[in-house]
């Protein structure tokens, strides 16, 4: 099945399966899983910052994060497209009594620095206080650049705030702008990374940050039931996906540049060429064409996508040029078929 959903559908590659089966364990919860351990500490490293914690998702380690910067009653500051804001099931309010203040993303997926501004609550009791922005990298595929973080870091330190990085992508954001992953995580006081999607790990996130962050983020992980014991079985896969499948990340960016490129030369579609920066390619859908229909001639074909307009078009380390093409034959007889 060639399947273009997401990045979160790729395969744990045979190196990460052995590891797995061999991998050196203890209980993590009291700190003695070896595994566990050189995972938190190559990741830290990578990252330039003290500390690391392995969690279960990227929601999770989200979570962790807003609430380890913000107290109950305390407001962050993010974009209306943001995936803690918008699609983590309301953790940050519902959980850690977190207020979000989202603002519009810009084209860029930047957020506007004068409008975040106009966010920050006075010092006033009617006022949840505001402590926090949250961004991503990457946002809907598109990398933030890096002169607007160092702006941006450089506006939370005027402001009192504290900055933290949604890095689900943040790899690929950094192969993308060919910089180690340090030019983009000195601009945060903490930032997350995804193991599950493009590395390719089976399961689990990253919370990096300073010491005093990641004990407190620690002491909540396991209030929230996010105390793994002999975790380090899936930590092995993810000391491999930071390992071996970083710099890959590239091959999926070049496949998603040739799909978009294909993609507009239909009359059927719109595609944004210039949005296309990674492994992501949003395909804005004729209003004549059901995506619906369009979802269920695919399957039929061996292809899964999701139905909804703009179409979501993922690309990964099981995705192969010659899978790509045959979706683009498969979207073309389609449309052959319906017109």
């Amino acid at each position: 099945m060639i399947d273009l959903r997401s990045d979160t559908v790729t395969q744990p590659t045979e190196a990460m399966r052995r590891a797995m089966a061999s991998a050196p364990v203890g209980d993590d919860v009291y700190g003695d899983d070896p595994s566990v351990n050189k995972l938190e500490e190559s990741a830290a490293e990578m990252a330039g910052f003290e500390a690391a914690l392995f969690t279960s998702s990227g929601t999770q380690a989200n979570l962790l994060a807003l609430m380890s910067h913000c107290q109950r009653g305390d407001e962050y500051l993010c974009g209306q497209q943001a995936h803690n804001y918008r699609y983590e099931a309301g953790g940050a309010a519902v959980l850690g009594s977190i207020q979000p203040q989202p603002v519009d993303n810009q084209p860029d997926g930047s957020l506007c620095l004068s409008q975040l501004a106009a966010q920050i609550k006075p010092d006033d009791c009617h006022f949840a206080q505001t402590r926090l922005i949250s961004l991503e990298n990457t946002i809907g595929g598109k990398v933030l650049p890096l002169d607007y973080l160092a702006d941006a870091q450089s506006f939370a330190f005027e402001h009192g705030l504290k900055i933290h990085l949604d890095g689900a992508r943040v790899f690929n954001a950094a192969v993308k702008q060919q910089v180690p992953l340090t030019r983009i995580s000195q601009h945060f006081d903490s930032m997350t990374i995804c193991l599950s999607k493009g590395l390719a790990a089976p399961v689990g996130s990253l919370l990096i940050g300073d010491e005093a962050l990641i004990t407190k983020a620690r002491r909540l992980r396991k209030m929230l039931g996010g105390g793994m014991r002999q975790a380090g079985i899936i930590a092995a896969a993810g000391q491999l996906a930071l390992e071996q499948q970083v710099e890959r990340l590239s091959i999926d960016h070049d496949n998603a540049s040739h799909l978009a490129r294909e993609l507009t030369q239909l009359d059927e579609l719109n595609v944004d060429l210039s949005a296309v920066q990674t492994n992501m390619v949003f395909a804005t859908l004729n209003p004549a064409y059901d995506p619906k229909a369009l979802q269920q001639h695919l399957e039929q074909q061996g292809i899964r996508i999701s139905a909804a307009n703009p179409l979501r078009l993922v690309t990964h380390k099981d995705i192969e040029r010659s899978d790509l093409d045959k979706v683009i034959v498969q979207i073309k007889a389609f449309f052959a078929r319906n017109s």
